[in-house]
């Protein structure tokens, strides 16, 4: 069973920044494509960043420019930088990773990020 660990959410003031990590454990990191996801209180799971193995990755229109994706398959590990953080930003983010061919999708346990006005 595959397991995903978020680590680096926190309370930030508006513009700071913060950097997430999600380890995963396993053999099946470097086949995946990934993804990183935030949920707000009373709002729906959207995407933020998206990413494939292919190396393409796709940001929400809302924090392009702002976010960062970026994969190490050595450490089994993604990451998110964020930069000049928004109130509107805190959300609990969480981390994906799949392959629609092979048939697995595993998702993180979560980690809130709150920023403050």
């Amino acid at each position: 069973q595959v397991q995903l660990v978020e680590s680096g959410g926190g309370l930030v003031q508006a513009g700071g920044s913060l950097r997430l990590s999600c380890a995963a454990s396993g053999n099946i990191f470097d086949a995946s494509d990934m993804g990183w996801y935030r949920q707000a209180p009373a709002k729906q799971r959207e995407l933020v960043a998206a990413n494939t193995r292919g190396g393409s990755t796709n940001y929400a229109g809302s924090v392009k420019g702002r976010f960062t994706f970026s994969r190490d398959n050595a450490k089994n590990t993604m990451y998110l930088q964020m930069n000049s953080l928004k109130p509107e930003d805190t959300a609990v983010y969480y981390c994906n990773i799949r392959n629609t061919v092979w048939g697995w999708d595993y998702w993180g346990r979560g980690t809130q990020v709150t920023v403050s006005a």
